[in-house]
């Protein structure tokens, strides 16, 4: 296994990882703005606030985009399973 293999390796590790988590992590940053505006007008400093919507809103995304998720990560893992063979020998 050459130096450039792994790296690629890695990479695209690096870049499934990022993929999949993304709609998640959007979903929350979307929702703290929100709600930390709504906080900002309305001077509420709660912090079961912010905690809440975005518990609530991770977890719909998960809902929805969770069979999404789990399909790209097994093509992943089985096209890396599936490749081993020729990176070793």
């Amino acid at each position: 296994m050459t130096p450039e293999t792994v790296l690629t390796i890695g990479q695209q590790a690096i870049e499934m990882t990022m993929m999949i988590s993304a709609p998640l992590l959007l979903s929350a940053l979307v929702i703290g703005l929100i709600v930390s505006i709504f906080q900002a007008a309305t001077q509420i400093n709660e912090m079961t606030l912010s905690f809440i919507p975005k518990l609530l809103g991770t977890f719909l995304v998960l809902i929805f985009a969770g069979p999404w998720m789990v399909n790209t990560l097994v093509d992943y893992i089985q096209r890396l399973f599936g490749n081993i063979p020729w990176m070793v020998g």
